[in-house]
């Protein structure tokens, strides 16, 4: 399927959604609950982040996208961050393996340059091992921003096309985006209760079902994640239509199917 834009053409609607993007909110939370530092709270959200790519293979997710550090994020107690990045640099020694052996493709979007040089390194490693792996792809959203990601997608596309600072169209940002491979979500999950989207994927959510939960990351289950699945099943995706059209297409669809099984 071409990756294109949902407000160029209407894209086609997986019964499962193709892209599921979330925000793990309410680690610190969590452990507030328990008497626990913060930092317990960091450590038993990564270790939720594996079975969340298990699930979502299993059901058939092609992508799935995680806001695992904002660039609004360095804004937090020098430690907490301190602890953070320690925790990304583990996360990558041991997950990248099962992730290859599994068939899982990983990708990190963001402005990697802000880290050390270490932890772009091992970035770059799991890129390259898991690079032509099919089963799922799974982002992770480091030193990201949604504005960041449109401007520097905007420098990058009239630093190789100059001739388009006259004008452009969404045809011509589309490739710079830092989701260029992949389609927009159709489905967007915040965990924690808060119900906006920090600066995430500003241009990629443009039509994105969305789906806000009280549950905190730590406890957010595969059960959890059936749930917001089978929230988005019971959604009319209409980008920009009546439901009657969409209705009537739906209509169509079927029936070009039943002929076509006759």
């Amino acid at each position: 399927m071409a990756i294109t834009s949902s407000t160029i053409a209407v894209p086609e609607i997986p019964a499962v959604p193709r892209h599921i993007a979330i925000v793990m909110d309410g680690n610190g939370r969590w452990a507030k609950q328990r008497f626990l530092p913060r930092f317990a709270g960091h450590r038993r959200g990564v270790e939720n982040v594996r079975s969340t790519v298990r699930a979502c293979a299993e059901n058939g997710v092609e992508f799935l996208t995680l806001f695992a550090f904002s660039s609004e994020n360095w804004r937090r107690p020098v430690e907490e961050v301190s602890f953070i990045m320690q925790l990304f640099r583990g996360a990558l020694k041991r997950e990248v393996a099962r992730l290859h052996e599994n068939g899982i493709r990983f990708r990190a979007i963001g402005d990697l340059a802000r880290f050390d040089p270490e932890l772009q390194r091992l970035i770059a490693e799991a890129e390259a091992l898991t690079r032509d792996n099919t089963r799922l792809t799974l982002t992770v959203a480091a030193n990201y921003g949604g504005r960041w990601d449109i401007m520097h997608a905007v420098a990058r596309m009239l630093k190789e096309q100059p001739q388009l600072a006259a004008g452009f169209a969404e045809a011509d940002l589309l490739p710079y985006l830092s989701l260029a491979y992949a389609p927009e979500p159709d489905l967007f999950i915040r965990t924690g209760g808060e119900q906006r989207i920090s600066n995430f994927l500003l241009w990629q959510l443009a039509y994105t079902e969305l789906y806000f939960t009280d549950t905190l990351w730590p406890d957010f289950d595969v059960a959890a994640l059936q749930l917001a699945i089978a929230s988005y099943q019971k959604r009319q995706r209409r980008f920009g239509r009546t439901g009657d059209q969409v209705e009537g297409a739906a209509g169509a669809s079927a029936l070009r199917a039943a002929s076509g099984s006759g």
